[in-house]
């Protein structure tokens, strides 16, 4: 009848979707906060504190909606 493959075999790739699933929830926040480390230190003070904003809105909003969908 129905191939029922999702439900049998090993769970090897759980690892994989894990990993996929943090990183899409504080991968972009990272490089958004490491963008404005670098403007930081090359004295673009409100580009800086623009990209940290952004990859906190960003947390906050992944982690709130997004999270709450898991």
């Amino acid at each position: 009848m129905f191939n029922l493959i999702f439900l049998e075999g090993s769970m090897e790739g759980l690892g994989v979707l894990i990993f996929l699933i943090i990183m899409g929830l504080f991968g972009v926040p990272i490089v958004l906060a490491f963008i404005g480390l670098i403007l930081w230190i090359k004295n673009k003070k409100k580009g800086a504190k623009i990209c940290w904003i952004i990859s906190v809105i960003y947390v906050l909003i992944s982690l709130g909606i997004c999270g709450s969908m898991m």
